[in-house]
């Protein structure tokens, strides 16, 4: 898989001697091949969580007698606790080593997954979805930090960067997909077992098919910034989510909105002077690695905003069921997979910069596809949904293994899980933000071609870093 010659892509560097963070002391690892995926698929499984509520809620409220304000909270649960903790949990997995960080966080995700599955009740299952955002936290950034194992030298660990950077978006892809699928045939607690599988069966292959590794010495875990981050992230993040339901105005939306900004302000102040910093702002100094990660922050937010609006869309202006809105998505996921595949290649040829921006370029015209004709109602799905259906994944698979690689250049093996937390943020945080703003501008078609016009700008912006 990650055999082709890589040139130009910004990792090609290769290593005569040993392997940079593979310590002396610890025996080689298991075979890379089943390693990346069992890694691969816990990060899939972590996504699709995030994603697996979205079609079902319906069900859930009826079930539950939830008005809009709980369903709101309990859909953002899992992102706001898994957003607001990543950056901690990077720490954690560099402090204890990635294998262990990441045994601990899957055991938290199984068993909040768990308890998920079975709650009796709302609360239950609104605490169990904060849980599982806690779990994936930890989880997120030590598979990275094992993923820097797995693929000790920069050019074998850059090609891997670039087919790992499109298994979130696959994973998000997914859960819209199969939750739809699901809640029509079953009931909208067997989504929810598909978490518990995949955290249970990675427990069991972790010690089998991945490398030990070594835990950091000397570092502490930074506990002030640590709890500022937190609460900053998670109170602002919060108050974006419900704009959804309250006007900005409101004190439900502007309390926790200035709180958060108010903690996150404090949270840099603390890390200017700490000794040993949660996040080195000296780490996002760096333009290449800052533009990354607002392509990473956009392409999820792209795909986040499109699955929303078009699956509302579908459903109540076009009267389609949650399995033919589904259905609709088949050649989204399609166009997800081949591009994905196709990526890592033209990486490795052309550059990740390169690609990136192609990618974005390629996502916009989608996006501006959608915009102008897949919300009108009269519009046959051939011709009307299709083509930017097709086109907006094929250029958010480039776009975002191309970023995932530029993240992470350049990146020490003992900050390999602060770069994982850092990436995860903007993946989680993009959405919430890009949503909440699109929420402003009135109707569907204005908000795709919005976004469609950030994804040009960001394109534009990235031949600027080259």
């Amino acid at each position: 898989m990650f055999g082709a010659q890589s040139s130009k892509t910004t990792t090609a560097a290769t290593s005569s001697g040993p392997a940079p963070g593979l310590p002396p002391d610890l025996p080689p690892g298991p075979a890379p091949g089943p390693a990346f995926a069992l890694l691969g698929a816990v990060q899939m499984s972590l996504i699709f969580t995030l994603t697996s509520l979205v079609v079902p809620l319906p069900r859930i409220g009826r079930e539950f007698s939830l008005d809009r304000d709980d369903l709101i909270l309990l859909s953002a649960a899992y992102g706001l606790t898994f957003s607001g903790l990543l950056l901690f949990g990077g720490r954690v997995a560099d402090r204890f080593g990635g294998r262990r960080a990441l045994s601990a966080g899957l055991l938290v995700f199984a068993a909040a997954s768990l308890a998920a599955l079975l709650a009796p009740g709302p609360q239950t299952l609104l605490a169990a979805r904060f849980a599982q955002g806690a779990g994936a936290a930890l989880t997120a950034p030590a598979a990275m930090a094992v993923l820097r194992a797995v693929f000790p030298h920069p050019a074998e660990y850059g090609r891997a960067m670039a087919t790992w950077g499109g298994l979130s978006i696959l994973g998000a892809t997914a859960g819209n997909l199969l939750s739809g699928v699901i809640s029509t045939l079953a009931s909208w607690r067997s989504a929810l077992a598909v978490p518990v599988a995949a955290a249970a069966l990675a427990l069991v292959l972790a010690p089998r098919l991945l490398p030990a590794t070594r835990a950091g010495t000397g570092r502490s875990l930074d506990l002030p910034g640590a709890l500022l981050a937190t609460a900053g992230i998670t109170l602002a993040g919060y108050g974006l989510v419900l704009t959804d339901a309250h006007p900005w105005g409101s004190a439900s939306v502007v309390i926790p909105l200035l709180t958060g900004a108010a903690l996150l302000i404090g949270f840099l102040i603390v890390e200017r002077r700490a000794q040993d910093p949660l996040l080195p702002l000296g780490f996002l100094r760096d333009r290449r690695r800052a533009f990354a990660l607002t392509a990473i922050g956009l392409t999820a937010a792209g795909t986040a905003t499109t699955f929303v609006l078009l699956s509302l869309h579908l459903q109540q202006d076009r009267g389609w069921s949650a399995l033919q809105t589904s259905a609709a998505f088949v050649p989204f996921a399609v166009a997800l997979l081949v591009s994905g595949r196709t990526a890592g290649p033209l990486i490795a040829r052309y550059g990740a910069p390169a690609v990136t921006t192609s990618g974005l370029a390629v996502a916009a015209t989608g996006l501006a596809l959608l915009a102008l004709t897949g919300l009108a109602s009269h519009t046959p799905y051939a011709y009307g949904l299709l083509p930017g259906l097709i086109l907006l994944p094929a250029g958010v698979a480039g776009a975002f293994a191309g970023a995932a690689v530029l993240a992470t250049d350049g990146v020490e093996p003992q900050e390999t899980g602060l770069a994982g937390g850092v990436m995860n943020t903007a993946m989680e945080l993009g959405p919430t933000v890009v949503l909440a703003a699109l929420l402003t501008l009135g109707s569907d078609a204005t908000s795709l071609a919005a976004t469609a016009v950030a994804f040009a700008a960001a394109a534009f912006l990235n031949t600027r870093t080259e």
